[in-house]
């Protein structure tokens, strides 16, 4: 029998957001996370204080750094202290083929820090992006989750014909089939606008990667190029191959600092030691939804300024744009919330749809649930409440590990995904609801542990009161969700109760 239009879009909103439920869910999580990265990354290295600092001694103290650590590199980098990340971060470039070289250095000594070695908030954002993946095939996976995603959101829209009354219809206490459609369709049409904003700025942030043919045709493999006409960054000139002797750094910072009235956030030093170097002074981005950073570029010998990056082209300015409302730069502490909220939103709307997928094809009393659907409720599971363990996992080891531990930053990612995959495995060993529980049992009582094991191991007091409150409530409403689960004594929908919208989930 042919499916009409409803019902095909409704089998393609089923099986679009299974196949990309799970990946969706993590990178929903952690992006949502990402919205308070900074002060994630101030958590987890607790030896650091936030406050101001004079931006020229911090990048003197890291050029100084450099020239004694990568004299020969072709590029030199330093990101200036922050209020909220109060660190000298210095960064090398050997060759166009090279990985970056880094280190971390103490604002007051220029010495590299004390601080525990941790990616802090970064590893959040590098899994929202990437999954902690070769950069290309995470970027790839997660745009592909995305597209598919979209089309998850679109064929929703067009199967809910009552979308306004969805809206205020939550029957818990009706049938679990019933209860987690009604969830579904609550905390995806209250932030759909935020769901498709998201999903949409996300697949064009890394367009460029997806659909590289235009810009291939038309610079002839020259990226740079095309980087600079678009005004985003400074022209790259050749070395002379020539020693230079490089003017003084301060006066050409508090030049520039006296043209551009945002924070100064990196120095950027391209062919250092060269008679050809140029020094570029980079801003953070002014206020608004342009993710544009105003740079100057000095002639590092005779001090002269020999180029401005200008304002954006139109097009450009519509991609940064959509970079910058992803990303919420330009939020403020409210609209901050709000985008978090509506994260955590889009999150309990991916998981209650994987879990209404599974509870709609339970088998009748008494029948055994095929290798399918076993599948499929062990790996609900295993993301649903397995990636919130490993989160939890990743702060704990960010205060139990020894400090002088080597590669420690490498050794919390690996606290990480273990607690993730413990987590995922348990439930194939456990009975399907009893599961459910523990879990998330394990998972509330592991984010209480985050602030208590904080106060235990630190001499921060209440310095992150909002962070550890955090972890408490969140901590509490899973201990919560963990207890109703196994108190839980539902009902199978009647037929009557079984509607349309439930049979479109079925078809």
């Amino acid at each position: 029998m042919r499916l009409g239009f409803r019902q095909s879009m409704a089998w393609l909103h089923t099986w679009a957001g299974l196949v990309t439920g799970w990946v969706m869910f993590a990178v929903f999580v952690t992006g949502t996370a990402t919205y308070y990265r900074a002060d994630i990354s101030l958590w987890m290295r607790p030896e650091l204080r936030a406050g101001p600092s004079e931006p020229a001694p911090a990048a003197e103290r890291g050029l100084a750094y450099l020239k004694a650590h990568a004299p020969k590199a072709m590029a030199w980098y330093v990101s200036l202290p922050q209020p909220d990340r109060p660190l000298i971060g210095v960064y090398w470039m050997d060759s166009l083929e090279a990985p970056l070289g880094q280190a971390t250095l103490d604002v007051g000594t220029g010495a590299p820090t004390v601080a525990r070695d941790t990616q802090g908030g970064d590893f959040l954002y590098r899994f929202h992006t990437e999954l902690q993946m070769m950069p290309t095939l995470g970027r790839w996976i997660v745009g592909l989750c995305a597209m598919i995603m979209l089309v998850a959101l679109i064929s929703g829209i067009v199967t809910h014909r009552r979308i306004f009354s969805d809206f205020f219809t939550f029957r818990r206490d009706k049938a679990a089939q019933r209860a987690w459609l009604d969830a579904h369709n609550v905390t995806g049409v209250l932030a759909l606008p935020f769901h498709l904003m998201i999903t949409y700025t996300g697949i064009v942030t890394l367009a460029l990667m997806y659909m590289p043919w235009g810009v291939t045709a038309a610079y002839r493999g020259d990226d740079l190029r095309f980087y600079v006409e678009a005004a985003q960054t400074t022209t790259w000139s050749p070395a002379a191959g020539r020693p230079g002797e490089a003017a003084p750094l301060t006066p050409l910072l508090e030049r520039a600092q006296g043209e551009v009235s945002e924070p100064l956030e990196m120095v950027i030093v391209n062919n250092p030691g060269d008679a050809n170097a140029t020094v570029v002074a980079v801003f953070e981005e002014p206020h608004g939804l342009a993710h544009q950073h105003p740079q100057i570029a000095f002639d590092a010998v005779s001090g002269k300024v020999v180029e401005r990056v200008g304002a954006l082209k139109p097009a450009a300015r519509v991609f940064t744009s959509f970079m910058g409302l992803h990303e919420a730069h330009f939020a403020s502490d409210a609209l901050r919330l709000l985008f978090f909220l509506c994260g955590l939103m889009g999150s309990a709307t991916i998981a209650t749809g994987l879990v209404l997928w599974s509870v709609a094809r339970m088998p009748k009393s008494g029948e055994t649930p095929g290798l399918g659907l076993r599948l499929v409720r062990g790996l609900n599971i295993g993301t649903i409440l397995g990636l919130p363990i490993g989160i939890a996992a990743l702060f704990l080891a960010n205060r139990l590990l020894p400090l002088d531990l080597p590669q420690r930053a490498t050794w919390e990612g690996a606290a990480f995904f273990g607690a993730w995959a413990l987590a995922a495995l348990v439930p194939l060993a456990r009975p399907h609801r009893r599961a459910w529980s523990e879990m998330g049992l394990a998972a509330g009582l592991l984010f209480g542990a985050v602030p208590v094991v904080s106060w235990l191991t630190t001499d921060r007091g209440l310095d992150f009161a909002g962070f550890d409150a955090a972890m408490l409530g969140l901590g509490l409403v899973l201990a919560l969700g963990a207890r109703k689960v196994a108190r839980y004594e539902g009902r199978r929908a009647a037929p009557a109760e079984r509607g349309p919208a439930l049979g479109l989930v079925k078809a």
